[in-house]
């Protein structure tokens, strides 16, 4: 079966290595993929959100399976598009994907459906959400509506940031049209996890959780990233709290959308803060989580194509989906610098025995020669008995992995190993 994966980083890289397990997977193309990935893949250098160019490659190139997993795509509706041409999908249609694409549909959405989450309020003016700043309790949250490269939220500790945060979205449109609406909300303190979910509609089956390491530097310090690493399954994500999330919050928001005519079919993530008064929705996304893709993946036991075909053709329910009751750690090695300003095309090698568990995100082919070309370069995951282990075996592997200006954090699973101590 001649399949098509759109996107081009360590989460895309992660799902090609696992649906090649599949026997019925004969041919894997990435759109647009990168250097790394071509070792696992045809890339074809489509761009993600050439929703016309890739269409237009399915059809011609006889795909008969297409997994849409970036946000952008699917928030401009390339499922919609794919389907329409006879291609069956993995991910979302475009009015299901608002739940992402929107964070004050998603809010709104929890708020009329009672689905736990931070008090908000949702503002299309600059001055009525300064109005609400001057009583709103500190710190806050500032976010911005749409997509945003991860990077559309601010946590504001005076006045004086959150008002900054409202005008660098609403007036100097940092982040464009994503800034026309913003949602300013209550601070959460807690735990944070992330539970990637299958679902077909019907029923949801949720993955194994994990923990993502957003700050650049150690000890949880300097600015935001696309993620650092992550390792799993989460301590601090017990049965009782899992019992409490499926019956509060995943199926309550399935229902939800499909109360709404959104049935969502793919893979939904629910981003959670465990607070002192119980699990609480902080962001949903329409797709896998990078990198949490790249530790849920290695320790699912069950084929995972023949999960994607059966989500798609909604018989989720007759599917077995089991993982592995082993610990995973991910590392993310970044150009020194990353998130703001760094350098690239720096060969990069990675040593045969690591090439199997190492996820690229940022590389191209240059002269024959694989080169960084990105913030986060790849990601080189372990799977082991225990946390402790997993996360020894993966910066062991790290040293296994080489290119000039290579810089990841050395505290990766540390706070979660506390955990598990106390």
């Amino acid at each position: 079966m001649k399949v098509m994966v759109v996107g081009g980083g360590g989460r895309e890289h992660a799902i090609i290595k696992k649906i090649k397990e599949n026997s019925k997977v004969t041919e894997v193309f990435c759109l647009p993929g990168n250097g790394g990935i071509a070792a696992d893949a045809t890339c074809v250098p489509i761009d993600a959100k050439d929703l016309d160019g890739i269409t237009k490659f399915a059809v011609e190139n006889g795909i008969e399976y297409a997994i849409v997993a970036p946000d952008d795509p699917l928030v401009l509706g390339c499922v919609d598009r794919l389907e329409k041409a006879g291609i069956p999908c993995f991910g979302p249609y475009k009015k299901a994907a608002v739940i992402e694409g929107s964070k004050a549909f998603s809010k709104n959405l929890m708020k009329k459906y009672k689905i736990p989450t931070a008090a908000f309020e949702v503002f299309h003016d600059m001055e009525e959400a300064f109005e609400y700043l001057e009583k709103a309790p500190l710190p806050t949250v500032v976010k911005a509506d749409g997509l945003a490269l991860g990077k559309g939220v601010i946590i504001a500790n005076t006045l004086e940031e959150a008002k900054q945060a409202v005008k660098s979205m609403m007036e100097d449109k940092v982040f464009g049209s994503s800034g026309d609406y913003i949602v300013i909300e209550e601070f959460l303190e807690g735990p944070e996890v992330t539970v990637l979910s299958f679902t077909d509609g019907k029923v949801v089956v949720p993955m194994i959780s994990s923990m993502d390491h957003k700050r650049a530097h150690d000890n949880d310090e300097g600015l935001n990233t696309g993620g650092m690493g992550t390792i799993a399954p989460n301590p601090y994500y017990t049965e009782e709290i899992a019992d409490y999330c499926m019956e509060k919050i995943f199926l309550p928001t399935i229902n939800a959308m499909n109360a709404e005519g959104r049935t969502f079919k793919g893979c939904l993530y629910f981003g959670l803060m465990l607070t002192e008064n119980g699990p609480k929705v902080i962001e949903y996304n329409c797709r896998f989580g990078d990198p949490e893709t790249q530790v849920v993946l290695p320790l699912l036991e069950s084929d995972l194509f023949d999960i994607m075909q059966a989500v798609t053709e909604g018989r989720l329910s007759e599917c077995e989906v089991k993982f592995s009751d082993k610990s995973c750690a991910c590392v993310v090695a970044a150009s020194d610098g990353y998130p703001t300003a760094y350098e690239k095309g720096f060969p990069l090698t990675v040593a045969p025995e690591v090439a199997d568990s190492t996820y690229i995100a940022g590389a191209a082919i240059k002269d024959g020669v694989l080169v960084t070309n990105g913030g986060r370069v790849l990601g080189v995951t372990a799977v082991a008995d225990t946390l402790k282990e997993a996360v020894d075996e993966a910066y062991k592997k790290m040293d296994k992995v080489h290119f000039d200006n290579m810089y990841y954090r050395k505290d990766i699973g540390a706070r979660a190993l506390k955990a598990l101590e106390a």
